[in-house]
């Protein structure tokens, strides 16, 4: 590890002028490459005490050997030189970008004496008339199987077009009407160039005024009694319109827009494009980026510009939309403008159609970063290495084969839940998660919350250790003897339908009587805890009080992504592309989903909570009856018995119990409306929100129950 004083430029020696930086190691290969509006402030930012720079930037300037610079007259250049250097060198610091691809465009060869229509990649071609890209090949040739029927320019390749020539017969296309087949003379050189016009004119947009066209001939030719032509031609327009479909119209105002939109969490980022032309998406691109260097949107869309118009086989559009500007934002322009030769609006849509359409572009970066997780997560190589890693750095004996993870939830103290989710060879066992409520305190506290939650969560272990007959439990006087399980809370059950990934193999010793697996007698190899220091403190001294010492404790704390363990004054930093690393953010994350959402199911419910939600024996389904026979709550506490037992499914004694629940309760006061001063009959209030809510649909749960 080099000592960065040891390179530090000396004191006046870097330029204030705009330029580009390079970072070179010990062997002189270019770890990092930047630029700046001025070089010295820049420069001399990364030479402060390492304790105040990011942890990635202090790994770079720890594993450079030198530093030098590139001084240039504008900030544009400076933007032109970074990417070809970032391009030339590919740092190991700088973002790093995955699926670089060309992506497949169609293209039309205007320059040849027969156009021809084909799908081509890479650098663009003088005289050949450009669509796209699109995200796939196929896609394109779909299209154009349409098209063609309407306009039957040829598709065959140089070498099938002279062979027809020379032997005077035309390819299938032509005896199908899929080509005009002018290579046997069925239509001259004019009149084929005439028909790719037209199909480049149908592919950028101008379709209205051809449409119209077609519908009067075919008018035309029905009223001449052409029945045959009327019908080609409807045949023609429905053709049309399906191609037209696969290039919906998304802006009415026939833009042309690039739209740039970001998906991003702590290392990866999602980068979606779409491409926009005469108001139709014509093509989608993306690629999923690694945040290496310590980047934030801003910045990662200038670097997303730069990879996408960067290379010069990018045609750049009238308008760039994206979802933050780079700081600053006017080279950026300066330079798109360059590329396109005119100027370029670059800016982030407020509203209207542009801001709905921005929406879309995220959504779909933000589901190609899930599945990118996902293909990820599932490969069994990268899971091996992941495990391994984590193992190196937390000096465990062997691989934490099953790892629990515990999140804390609450709104300002009020419904305190936790959560306990299980990963088990890297991948999510939800048939074994488990979620809590605190009971032991009322309020906000989630360092004393983890305690109660990880105690409880080990009794439980020891409990059915000594069911099973392979551990003892200590003495009823010990600190550490577990509760009594009904007592407890902890009567975990599988995943909701919802969550469940469908069949599991039972994880634990499995009950004899049940026959199914034991909830809590599987211990884990590792516990993670969502947070720092005094969370893994509350965990560690859980476990002592209950004399547990073979289970591996650490927490990650979000803000650095530090991972803590117990009783060390300094966290353990995995490097930031660690697979090791990506796999506790997950876990962690997983455990922050399941006990955000059970938090929210529990306000929720509560909030909505009404006054039949208590009355003994009165499940949903009666409920429901009960207040869609009398309307409402007010009619239906005026109700008597006999009325209550006219409802399909109440008897006599649900009656009873109903009536003395509601009379036993004084009335609701009336509400009164402020602006009119009237009063507002509660006619159409039934028992409270509860009626018809979603919230209060779900099965009630036993209040010991803790079910996920």
């Amino acid at each position: 590890m080099a000592d960065p004083s040891t390179y530090r430029p000396a004191p006046g020696a870097i330029p204030t002028s705009p330029g580009v930086y390079k970072f070179r190691d010990a062997h002189g290969r270019v770890i990092y490459v930047g630029k700046a509006k001025s070089l010295r402030p820049r420069l001399s930012s990364y030479f402060q005490d390492l304790a105040g720079l990011h942890p990635r930037t202090a790994t770079m300037v720890t594993t450079a050997a030198s530093v030098e610079w590139t001084v240039v007259s504008t900030e544009v250049e400076a933007l032109q030189l970074e990417y070809s250097w970032i391009k030339e060198f590919d740092p190991r610091f700088n973002v790093k970008y995955r699926d670089d691809k060309s992506y497949p465009e169609l293209a039309v060869t205007l320059d040849e004496e027969y156009p021809r229509v084909q799908v081509m990649r890479g650098a663009h071609k003088k005289g050949v008339r450009y669509f796209g890209p699109y995200g796939h090949a196929w896609a394109i040739r779909e299209t154009v199987d349409l098209l063609l029927r309407v306009f039957p320019v040829r598709t065959c390749s140089n070498g099938v077009f002279k062979r027809a020539r020379q032997v005077g017969r035309p390819c299938l296309l032509g005896y199908i009407g899929k080509c005009a087949a002018p290579c046997v003379g069925k239509v001259s050189a004019d009149e084929h160039r005439a028909l790719a016009e037209d199909f480049c004119d149908f592919m950028a947009g101008r379709t209205g005024n051809y449409l119209r066209r077609l519908e009067e001939q075919m008018q035309e030719a029905a009223e001449e009694l052409e029945y045959e032509k009327a019908a080609r031609l409807r045949d023609d327009i429905g053709a049309l319109k399906r191609a037209m479909e696969k290039n919906a119209i998304v802006l009415a105002d026939a833009t042309d827009a690039d739209l740039l939109a970001l998906a991003e969490d702590e290392l990866e980022a999602s980068v979606q494009i779409f491409h926009v032309r005469g108001g139709r998406v014509r093509g989608q691109r993306g690629w999923v980026t690694d945040k290496v260097e310590d980047v934030d949107t801003a910045a990662l869309v200038e670097h997303a510009l730069q990879q996408l118009y960067g290379g010069g086989d990018g045609t750049v559009p009238r308008e760039v939309l994206v979802p933050a500007l780079p700081e600053p934002a006017g080279p950026v322009r300066e330079w798109l403008a360059g590329l396109r030769g005119s100027q370029v609006d670059l800016r982030v849509p407020q509203r209207g159609d542009k801001k709905d359409l921005m929406a879309t572009v995220q959504r779909n970066a933000q589901q190609a970063l899930a599945l990118h997780k996902t293909k990820r997560a599932s490969d069994l190589t990268t899971r091996s290495r992941a495990l391994q890693e984590i193992a190196d750095a937390l000096e465990l004996d062997s691989v934490p084969l099953r790892i629990e993870c515990f999140d804390i939830s609450h709104l300002q103290g009020e419904d305190v839940v936790a959560s306990m989710v299980v990963f088990e060879d890297g991948l999510a066992r939800k048939s074994e998660y488990r979620r809590f409520q605190i009971k032991g305190f009322e309020g906000q506290d989630d360092v004393r919350s983890m305690h109660e939650v990880i105690g409880r969560r080990f009794r439980r272990y020891l409990q059915e250790r000594e069911q099973t007959g392979e551990w003892a439990v200590p003495e009823a006087d010990d600190p550490g003897a577990p509760e009594d399980p009904a007592a407890s809370g902890d009567h975990g059950a599988a995943a909701s339908p919802d969550d469940a990934a469908g069949p599991q193999v039972p994880a634990g010793p499995v009950d004899p009587e049940t026959g199914r697996p034991r909830r809590f007698a599987y211990p884990p190899q590792l516990l993670v805890v969502d947070g720092g220091q005094p969370q893994v403190a509350a965990a560690k001294r859980a476990l002592d009080e209950l004399g547990i010492d073979d289970v591996a404790l650490c927490g990650l704390a979000k803000r650095l992504e530090e991972v803590w363990l117990p009783g060390e004054d300094d966290p353990v930093v995995l490097p930031r592309s660690s697979e090791g690393l990506y796999l506790l953010q997950r876990v962690r994350d997983e455990a922050h989903r399941f006990a955000i959402t059970y938090q929210r199911s529990k306000r929720s419910k509560r909030l909505t909570a009404g006054e039949l939600d208590s009355v003994p024996g009165l499940g949903e389904t009666r409920r429901q009856a009960l207040l869609k026979h009398f309307g409402s709550l007010k009619k239906l506490r005026a109700a008597t018995v006999d009325e209550l037992c006219a409802v399909p499914g109440i008897g006599r004694r649900t009656a009873e119990t109903v009536a003395a629940a509601l009379s036993s309760r004084p009335p609701a006061t009336l509400a009164v409306n402020t602006a009119t001063g009237e009063i507002i009959d509660d006619s159409a209030d039934a028992a409270g929100p509860t009626a018809g809510t979603a919230a209060d649909a779900a099965p009630q749960t036993a209040p010991f129950q803790e079910t996920p």
